[in-house]
């Protein structure tokens, strides 16, 4: 049932994407999850669309792919649209009993969920075409300048990268379970919403009690290692940026200038 759902996967492959350095790819998606928020025109949201487009085209992530990432937060992506759509005063374009719909909050309910669209597909790119080792490795060079100042780099960067590697494992064993209780005469997939939501309680027990399990399990085989955190740590692959970095973040650069440009 939840078999499709890819969010926090990595799918290996050799594009221009997959070859960049980790830090790149998370400076590059936060500057355009920042670039994100000065887009206020049509015109402005139709360049993001375009460079994303581009992106995940450059990448060679199936489009099936990125969409299945979108998929899990179809319901945040509608309750958006519709705070906008309902509360937003403007111009009335349509009413029904105690409802209103303005064209101000029709503008704001579909640039707002293509705000979070946009947001979803970038940062689903990042764990698609980086693993979960260079992902640690990136975020903890990324965070040495701050260990002066007290902040543990490399536990934060380890926390980060077993929180995105264990979503596709939980997600996983979330579906387990519900096959199972399915099984049992379980009824997920009817009722109200409200409905569903009550029978997915019995699921939080068992899978509260495997995550645990799995946790312990991970930190015995960690210890059993000899890990010992971030200290004298080596690394098999050291990181190191190249031309196509700097073409990365000038493209990204690029993008931002515009957007201020067009605002």
């Amino acid at each position: 049932m939840l078999s499709g759902i890819t969010l926090g996967q990595y799918f290996p492959g050799a594009s221009f994407i997959h070859q960049l350095d980790p830090r790149t790819k998370i400076l590059g998606t936060v500057l355009f999850i920042s670039s994100i928020f000065l887009a206020e025109t049509y015109l402005a949201y139709g360049v993001l669309v375009l460079f994303s487009i581009l992106v995940v085209g450059i990448s060679r992530i199936p489009a099936r792919l990125v969409f299945k990432s979108i998929k899990p937060l179809w319901l945040i992506l509608l309750i958006t649209f519709l705070i906008h759509l309902l509360t937003t005063p403007g111009a009335i374009v349509l009413a029904a009993g105690p409802f209103a719909i303005t064209d101000t909050g029709l503008r704001q309910g579909i640039l707002m969920s293509l705000r979070l669209v946009l947001l979803i597909v970038i940062s689903s790119l990042l764990t698609f075409t980086t693993s979960p080792i260079v992902l640690t490795d990136g975020i903890e060079r990324l965070l040495n300048p701050f260990k002066r100042i007290g902040v543990p780099a490399h536990e934060l960067a380890m926390m980060m990268t077993i929180a995105l590697r264990f979503i596709p494992t939980l997600i996983e064993e979330t579906d387990r379970i519900m096959k199972a209780q399915i099984a049992r005469g379980a009824e997920f997939s009817s009722g109200s919403l409200l409905k569903r939501a009550q029978n997915m309680i019995p699921l939080l027990v068992p899978l509260f009690i495997s995550a645990f399990r799995r946790a312990d399990e991970l930190a015995t085989a960690m210890e059993a290692r000899c890990y010992r955190g971030g200290d004298n740590r080596t690394r098999m692959k050291e990181l190191r940026l190249a031309l196509r970095d700097g073409v990365a973040m000038a493209a990204i650069i690029g993008l931002i200038v515009t957007l201020v440009w067009l605002k």
